[in-house]
């Protein structure tokens, strides 16, 4: 489902002039907090972005999946493969609304294997920081991923759904906890069918028949 390197090269291009600074804003702003400790292993798998204040990618975005590889530290540079697909549109069923695909490049800064902080590039040589500063620490069901100027946040779960209360908890952490403002914060339209989980190539433990429409 990736789009071809021209794509990529010109998402790149514009992912680096949006995301590469920072607001004169944010110099007043703490740093962000990251959580005490990850298990990094636990953390790998498949995550549903549920809500998400965008860079310019994903202001209409829908379906959209992050799924996280930890890699052998002896035979690779980086820590963690990130393939991020989601489908551009907000109707994931319209057939014209193609998956788009942004695979990335992720190291966990400190112990490998337990760490909150972390760098991601999604292309050479830009690398940034990609702190987890909330996390279900108990189940990893549902984790949130900041970013330093607060331009962006990435909530995200193990399911295409979340709990209304989680979901309002984590915005009031967000604002409360990490100085965010959440204007701009969407829903990402999670709608999922057979055949919407077979062509993603999902299988049916990472999305179970439960939450198929």
């Amino acid at each position: 489902h990736k789009p071809d390197q021209t794509t990529r090269e010109s998402d790149g291009q514009q992912k680096n002039s949006k995301m590469g600074n920072s607001s004169s804003a944010a110099l007043a702003l703490p740093p962000l907090k990251t959580i005490a400790t990850c298990d990094t292993v636990r953390f790998m798998g498949t995550w549903y972005v549920i809500g998400v204040k965008p860079t310019y990618l994903e202001t209409t975005c829908s379906n959209a999946v992050e799924k996280y590889t930890l890699l052998d530290e002896k035979t690779s540079k980086h820590d963690i493969d990130i393939d991020f697909k989601y489908r551009k549109y907000e109707n994931p069923l319209d057939e014209n609304n193609k998956v788009k695909s942004l695979p990335q490049k992720g190291w966990v800064q400190g112990n490998r294997l337990q760490s909150g902080d972390w760098k991601v590039s999604p292309f050479w040589p830009v690398k940034m920081g990609y702190p987890i500063i909330e996390l279900d620490e108990k189940d990893y069901s549902y984790a949130v991923v900041g970013y330093e100027s607060r331009s962006y946040v990435w909530i995200l779960s193990r399911t295409p759904t979340m709990d209304e209360g989680v979901y309002e908890k984590l915005k009031t952490k967000l604002v409360e906890d990490h100085q965010y403002d959440l204007d701009g914060l969407r829903k990402v339209p999670q709608i999922w069918t057979a055949d919407e989980r077979i062509s993603r190539g999902l299988t049916s433990e990472e999305l179970p028949d439960s939450f198929l429409n």
